[in-house]
């Protein structure tokens, strides 16, 4: 793909810690190194002001603000959101690098207008081993793609956030991201994608997201996400977060992806590293059919402890969407 001008898209990273302050220069860096390169970049801090002067400092070519809503990561966005100008909203990890042609594929698929977003590929990028008993069917534990790799983009309910682009329309008409879910800090609970998707696809049936597997990010994975104890909290935390969507969305619609995940995908995933173990005498293999088993137990507890519990942290009895409005002016932004 040839060098082209700069494409009507914002592309939006948001950060918390200055623990990450290496992947943060590399995440920025990578965006710079886009063969299709986005009208701005929008560096939103949560609600640490250390970084953010940091931030200030360091970046001069990019639009940066403070998370002025909830602390979380979908109040984070929601700050980019609010500042951004262009009609399509990519959005990258703080502690991911995007591939030269990431941004390219993904405007691709967007050019289709049924297209409401679409998502790429999130290959992990292990700073230390990778474990052996880790099955790929639960790499979303670490925040990358369980779905094989092919040539092709496929129609999926939700894209990974941290790998997408979405249409401004979609905000425009049904809110950002609901507060409340999503990653506060490193609290692993998750999915305000999934739960703005669904509201996008609630209200436009007929339209879809895609995922696109040529789009590809690479997600640093610290040694302390390669452990069993990590991989019991993030399915747990799962749940919870699949029965707050739930709550909202209606079961239904929250759970057909997993439904289809669970009655397909994981005894595939079962059968083939059993036989792996089997015909290579690999303990390896049974360990990773025993993750898969023991993370779907645990994921189902987490669920239904959601289901049952009156003491989330959501108050769900909030609407709490933000809205979201017309594209603003960013003179000025810093």
């Amino acid at each position: 793909m040839e060098a082209i001008q700069k494409q009507n898209v914002s592309v939006i990273i948001c950060m918390y810690t200055e623990a990450r302050w290496q992947e943060i220069l590399n995440a920025v860096s990578s965006l710079r190194l886009q063969r299709v390169q986005p009208q701005e970049i929008i560096v939103v801090v949560d609600h640490n002001p250390t970084l953010f002067q940091r931030v200030m400092n360091e970046f001069v070519d990019v639009i940066v603000v403070e998370n002025k809503g909830p602390r979380g990561l979908s109040g984070a966005r929601n700050s980019g959101l609010a500042v951004a100008s262009s009609e399509l909203i990519a959005f990258l990890d703080d502690d991911a690098t995007a591939e030269p042609d990431w941004l390219a594929y993904l405007l691709r698929c967007c050019e289709d207008s049924d297209v409401l977003g679409a998502g790429g590929m999130v290959e992990p990028h292990w700073i230390g081993a990778r474990p052996a008993w880790l099955p790929t069917e639960f790499y979303w534990v670490i925040g990358c793609s369980y779905q094989l790799s092919m040539d092709h983009p496929i129609e999926v309910r939700n894209p990974y956030g941290g790998c997408t682009c979405i249409r401004r329309e979609v905000f425009t008409t049904v809110g950002g991201f609901r507060n409340g879910i999503g990653r506060i800090g490193a609290r692993p609970l998750g999915g305000e994608e999934t739960e703005l998707a669904i509201r996008a696809k609630q209200r436009w049936p007929q339209r879809k997201f895609l995922y696109e597997p040529r789009a590809m990010i690479k997600h640093c994975v610290p040694p302390q996400r390669a452990t069993w104890r990590y991989f019991f909290a993030r399915c747990y935390a799962e749940g919870l977060s699949k029965a707050v969507i739930s709550r909202y969305v209606g079961t239904k619609d929250a759970l057909a992806a997993e439904r289809r995940y669970t009655m397909k995908s994981l005894p595939q995933g079962i059968g083939r590293n059993v036989l792996q173990g089997l015909l290579h005498r690999d303990l390896s293999g049974f360990l990773r059919a025993g993750a898969i088993i023991a993370g779907l137990l645990v994921t189902a507890s987490g669920y239904f402890s959601g289901r049952v519990s009156q003491r989330l942290e959501l108050d769900l009895e909030g609407e709490d969407i933000p809205r979201i409005d017309s594209p603003l002016s960013t003179s000025g932004v810093r």
